[in-house]
């Protein structure tokens, strides 16, 4: 009696140890996106794409940015092993200014924070800049 309930115990450890073993990776295509310069109004929607690289389901528990300009989401469904998910992130493209933010992705991954970024300009063409009237008169001469 006392070598089954050996054998059970030592079987159920090892059960917990490659339970534990399992792991969930995140591994995003890129992590910055770049917008480039975009005109005031434009689609300021854009994707990162990310794969589970691990052997555990990935869940992505919350994405935040690091202002309300721009607006993170994505699917609260277990990315299995091997598969595919995307965070979209939309830009408000009516504030004419550069972009510099950060996307913060918490997950179960082995990496449970990760920091992604977005950058590019946003730019209203109808306006002339200080500059460009003072180059048009400096012409003009």
């Amino acid at each position: 009696m006392k070598k089954l309930i050996t054998i059970l115990f030592i079987g159920l450890i090892s059960f917990s140890i490659n339970a534990q073993d399992k792991v969930a990776k995140i591994k995003f295509k890129t992590d910055t996106v770049d917008y480039g310069t975009i005109e005031k109004g434009a689609d300021g929607l854009r994707i990162f794409e990310f794969t589970n690289t691990g052997d555990a389901p990935l869940i992505v528990s919350k994405v935040t940015s690091s202002c309300g300009c721009t607006v993170p989401k994505w699917s609260q469904d277990p990315i299995l092993p091997g598969k595919t998910g995307e965070i979209q992130v939309k830009y408000d493209t009516n504030r004419v200014n550069p972009i510099r933010k950060t996307i913060t992705v918490i997950s179960n991954a082995d990496t449970p924070t990760v920091a992604l970024k977005i950058k590019g300009e946003v730019i209203d063409s109808s306006k002339e800049s200080v500059l460009e009237k003072k180059d048009k008169s400096l012409i003009e001469k």
